[in-house]
């Protein structure tokens, strides 16, 4: 029987942590509804004694009707001068009403000096009746043994001691944290391992990103004997980031049998993954495996032409298996193969050797040679097939467009105008809109003017935005590539525009953003 790995995501607590994220209570409520979609056992939301967002949101909770999951507030032992029924945090734990809480404790000798500053067995007190006050509520309760592989190599009997505190007490895991991220894999198996011959089956893993090795020692940890694995989706964290669960998930579930979330829901490991960078507002690293966009993107044309007869002579899994898909990047140095794989997508029926290939080959390398990059676009690169298949249609026309800058508002919130005009039909509108800067400006005049008779491209926004200069040599004279990222919160693509001036190349870019967006609601 394949064995169960209970899976603990904390991105809502330690993935809060990290720079650049603030949830909103939505934001929360939200992750927790794709968490518990994509089946995950156990989702950590916070620490309601820390702060007044925290404590709402465990009131708001119930908003959300979980089918997979339990909710886990998270705090610490009781402090060490008073008893744990008046301690302030547990009762805020209590308040939380969740099924399971999560606890941490001293494990390392010299944190209990220290930073406690006491001794180590007031500290061995304060985890057993932390726990066990805990447990008499009917708390499923997760004892997370903090700096415990640090705290393992500095003094291995006390370390083990605070685990057996927390065991004594009836905690339902032992979790040992890698706090400081400093454990290489090697040694995680071995302590992992000791842990386990002696508290069996309570066992989890609690690993940081700080050199680079959280995964590894993740799936380390399991492999010596751990059933519980602790981590974020996506990686975000503190510091260097927390041990990323989309890459741990799919890493022990497809490629060691063990059973992470219900199998049915691993094709749900990417859009998920999208989901929850949208909420968090910040892009999926394009390198991130299994979710992220190149993932099994190949462009040299070897590569291409074999994963494409073969694919898993370049590919460790099936991309379709975790919910991405294979991208074969468009380039100069793309084969006649890599092309046709994309022209199949759009036209079965062409071949090989119908000049509709030999064109688009053509036209790709013309484009390319001016300054287009067809690899990160491959939305321009379906529009540049679909017009020289006859598959394409214009759903508009913009006829003309103006934009101003000037002197910014007073709050800086607006610098530039723009005015387009656009025909849909034997139908025109004007539309005017400000916005930061002159592209923010015509990306906001463009999309409310169409608007009026496409309302979905209300759901659509700008994710990013690169400018490339081409030729530093003609300094402000010199031709530029936009790289526009659009999303609808659902699907996410990227178009490319090159002119000698920057507006006019984020003009292309977004109005082929546009026409895709509207390609693929209308004509697929």
């Amino acid at each position: 029987m394949t064995k169960k790995i209970t899976i603990f995501d904390s991105t809502l607590r330690d993935g809060a942590q990290g720079e650049g994220i603030s949830f909103s209570i939505e934001d929360k409520l939200a992750i927790v509804s794709a968490l518990d979609e994509l089946g995950i056992d156990y989702i950590e939301a916070g620490n309601p004694f820390s702060n007044p967002k925290d404590i709402e949101f465990f009131q708001h909770f119930s908003k959300v009707p979980l089918k997979n999951s339990k909710l886990v507030a998270f705090g610490s032992t009781r402090r060490k001068d008073c008893k744990a029924e008046d301690d302030k945090n547990l009762s805020a734990l209590l308040s939380a009403n969740t099924p399971a809480v999560a606890i941490f404790g001293k494990c390392w000798y010299l944190h209990v000096t220290k930073i406690l500053g006491t001794d180590g067995n007031t500290n061995f007190n304060m985890i057993y009746d932390t726990v066990s006050y805990l447990k008499s509520k009917g708390k499923i309760v997760f004892f997370d043994a903090e700096h415990f592989f640090d705290g393992y190599k500095d003094n291995r009997e006390y370390a083990m001691a605070a685990l057996k505190a927390a065991n004594d007490a009836g905690a339902d895991s032992l979790v040992l944290c890698d706090t400081n991220g400093g454990a290489f894999p090697d040694e995680i198996s071995s302590i992992v391992a000791d842990v386990v011959k002696t508290f069996g089956d309570k066992v989890g893993i609690h690993a940081h990103n700080d050199k680079g090795m959280a995964v590894a020692n993740s799936c380390m940890a399991v492999m010596s004997g751990a059933n519980h694995v602790q981590g974020t989706y996506l990686g975000y964290g503190e510091r260097c980031g927390n041990a990323n669960l989309s890459t741990i998930i799919p890493n022990l579930h497809t490629a060691r049998g063990f059973n992470c979330i219900p199998s049915e829901n691993i094709k749900k490991i990417t859009p998920i993954a999208r989901k929850i960078a949208e909420i968090s507002n910040i892009s999926i690293k394009s390198n991130e495996p299994y979710v992220g966009s190149s993932a099994f993107a190949h462009k040299a044309g070897m590569h291409a032409d074999g994963v494409l007869k073969l694919p898993k002579s370049f590919e460790h899994i099936d991309p379709e298996v975790i919910g991405n898909e294979r991208r074969i990047l468009m380039s100069e140095i793309a084969g006649r193969g890599a092309v046709l794989e994309k022209i199949h997508k759009i036209d079965p029926a062409i071949e090989k050797s119908s000049p509709e290939t030999a064109n688009i080959l053509y036209e790709l390398k013309e484009l390319e040679s001016k300054g287009y990059q067809f690899e990160g676009a491959e939305s321009s690169f379906e529009l540049l097939i679909r017009r020289n298949l006859g598959k394409y249609k214009k759903f508009f026309e913009l006829i003309t467009y103006r934009v101003m800058g000037g002197r910014p508002s007073d709050d800086d919130s607006t610098s530039a105008t723009a005015i387009v005009k656009v025909s849909v039909g034997d139908q025109t509108q004007l539309m005017a809109a400000e916005g930061n800067g002159p592209i923010n400006a015509l990306d906001k005049a463009l999309r409310h003017a169409l608007e009026v008779f496409y309302p979905m491209l209300k759901k659509m926004h700008l994710s990013d935005y690169k400018v490339r200069v081409m030729d530093g040599k003609n300094a402000t004279a010199a031709t530029v590539r936009v790289l526009i990222t659009s999303t609808d919160g659902k699907n996410v693509w990227t178009t490319v525009g090159v002119s000698g001036d920057v507006v006019e190349a984020s003009r292309l870019a977004l109005t082929e953003s546009i026409e895709y967006k509207l390609i693929k609601d209308f004509m697929i």
